[in-house]
C-alpha cells in the first residue's frame, strides 16, 4: 500500500441499507478485499446501494437477498439502529456513502449469494458466522457487536467514518 500518492480516485456518493443479521451470539459477515492491495481483507455486514425512488428498508431487503439468499419482510427489519456518513478509500475509487443499519434476529442459515454484482464478485470474498465475542481483524463497523445487541433504544449516530483500504487524502 503506497504510504503518499496523488490522491486522485473518482469518489461515487449513495445512500446505502445494511442488516446486522444476528442469530444467537453471532452475527452474519461478508469477507471483502481490495483488488489493487493484495492480501487486503475487511470483514462487513450484508448490504449496499439504496437505488432512486427505493425505501431504505426496501433496499436492505433487498440486498440481503442479493447477498445471503435470504428473503425477509420489510416487516421482520428492527430500527434504523443507527446511521452514519462513511468514507472508504479503495485502491481505485472513494466511496461515500450515508449508511442505515437495520436489525434482524433469526435462526442461523446458509448463506449463499444470489445476485452479486460482477464488481461483488470480484471483491467478495467469503460470507460466514462469527462470534460477537470473537470477531475477525478489520469488522467493520467498529460498533457492531454494541450494534448486535440493539434492543429498541435511540438510534445510533455514529458519525463521519473512515474505513479504507487505501486512505483518502483530501477533503470530501
Amino acid at each position: 500500500m503506497p504510504d503518499t500518492f496523488t490522491d486522485d480516485r473518482p469518489v461515487r456518493e449513495r445512500d446505502a441499507a445494511r442488516v446486522i443479521v444476528v442469530a444467537d451470539r453471532e452475527v452474519l459477515l461478508q469477507g471483502d478485499t481490495d483488488p489493487g492491495v493484495p492480501g487486503s481483507r475487511f470483514w462487513q455486514t450484508p448490504g449496499g446501494g439504496v437505488d432512486p425512488d427505493e425505501l431504505n428498508r426496501a433496499a436492505a431487503v433487498r440486498e440481503l437477498e442479493e447477498e445471503t439468499g435470504l428473503i425477509v419482510d420489510q416487516d421482520d427489519l428492527e430500527g434504523p439502529v443507527a446511521i452514519r456518513r462513511l468514507i472508504r478509500g479503495y485502491s481505485d475509487r472513494i466511496l461515500v456513502q450515508d449508511e442505515t443499519f437495520y436489525l434482524l434476529r433469526t435462526a442461523r442459515f446458509d448463506a449463499v449469494p444470489a445476485g452479486l454484482s460482477a464488481r461483488e464478485e470480484e471483491r467478495h470474498v467469503d460470507t460466514d458466522w462469527h462470534r460477537l465475542d470473537a470477531l475477525p481483524e478489520n469488522t467493520w463497523p467498529a460498533e457492531l457487536p454494541r450494534l448486535a445487541l440493539w434492543r429498541g433504544e435511540e438510534m445510533v449516530d455514529l458519525g463521519v467514518v473512515e474505513e479504507s483500504t487505501v486512505p483518502v487524502n483530501r477533503p470530501l
